[in-house]
């Protein structure tokens, strides 16, 4: 599995150039046909019968991330948000900046200079700076410019029971289980669009779905899981282990229901196990697919994943793989293998 190099690239919204070169080069290897499009976005048809209707399934190549927007008289780094970043999870984070990854550590005022009106208040993006090391100004600028991408520096790693810590699980889950079902060569037709700047605005989608013009879309994603011991049960979202979940709807798109009913069936009737998604919060690239043209209908199935939008999103290989297993399965019945 390239979950491990492709967790471990950086493909801030709106600079995927990393992600992209090393999806292309995976396609090539296939052999599969691809188009990238003016945005960025890498669409690849499988070629194969056609089935009665056609399907192109989504899966965004962006992570969450900073980018510089100002340097200071003395050399530090400020910053504004790349997708939905939580301010107060930034404090004391090490970053890689632009492509030649400059290392920064983020910083913030010492808690023991705190007045006591400071002290237990959530933080501000402007609470913040990215420290290089630079004395200076001009110095800073012989390695940093304006708009340069800062990605969070996280490795991959396994552990606990087959667990993993990686940033970036949303959603290079996605993308690696759409890589490993492409090298299936299942003869069935479908689209596959490796998406940009999901993040910021679904903006990669909008281009997409007018391009293939599908009957259904299919969205993987990365999801909340909130199944910590002090979270209560209707709050959790989804749990880790629990297998794929299945969206009912979103602040951007209700899921077929039909669709759903259907995707439900066909895990019971394989043995795969999955989950309902509890929350209507978020939104993922079917609300720009799913009206796009005339229009069409969409599902959402997600890998539950802990601390997401953070350095160290916590996801289950077992959750990965039975979302493969689900995705698989449901190609193969619509393509009538």
């Amino acid at each position: 599995m390239r979950l491990k190099e492709l967790t471990e690239l950086n493909g801030v919204s709106g600079y995927e150039g990393k992600v992209r070169d090393y999806i292309i080069n995976i396609i090539k290897n296939m052999g599969k046909s691809y188009k990238v499009d003016r945005l960025g976005n890498v669409i690849v048809k499988n070629e194969g019968r056609a089935p009665a209707r056609k399907l192109l399934f989504c899966a965004h190549m962006d992570e969450v991330g900073l980018v510089v927007t100002r340097i200071t008289p003395s050399g530090y780094l400020k910053f504004k948000t790349a997708g939905g970043v939580n301010p107060n999870i930034l404090v004391a984070k090490t970053v890689e900046i632009g492509d030649d990854k400059i290392l920064g550590v983020i910083g913030s005022k010492p808690f023991h200079l705190l007045k006591e009106s400071e002290a237990g208040k959530e933080k501000d993006l402007k609470d913040f700076y990215i420290d290089i090391g630079a004395n200076s100004k001009e110095e800073a600028m012989e390695k940093i410019h304006l708009g340069d991408y800062i990605a969070f520096k996280s490795s991959y790693v396994e552990f606990g029971s087959n667990l993993v810590k990686a940033k970036a699980l949303d959603d290079r889950v996605g993308v690696e289980i759409f890589l490993s079902i492409l090298e299936e060569n299942l003869d069935c037709e479908f689209s596959v669009a490796f998406t940009v700047m999901e993040e910021s605005g679904l903006r990669g989608a909008r281009v997409v779905a007018p391009f293939v013009e599908p009957d259904l879309g299919i969205i993987l994603e990365g999801t909340i899981s909130a199944d910590m011991h002090d979270i209560k049960e209707h709050e959790k979202v989804t749990r880790l282990r629990f297998g794929p979940s299945i969206s009912i709807m979103d602040r951007g798109t209700i899921y077929d229901w039909d669709e759903i009913q259907k995707l439900k069936k066909l895990a019971k009737d394989n043995g795969i196990p999955y989950q309902m998604r509890e929350s209507v919060m978020g939104g993922t690239d079917a609300a720009a697919v799913h009206i796009a043209k005339l229009g069409c209908k969409a599902l959402g199935i997600a890998v539950p994943c802990r601390y997401i939008h953070s350095p160290v999103s916590v996801a289950s290989l077992d959750d990965i793989e039975n979302t493969r297993h689900l995705l698989l399965t449901f190609i193969k019945h619509e393509g009538g293998l």
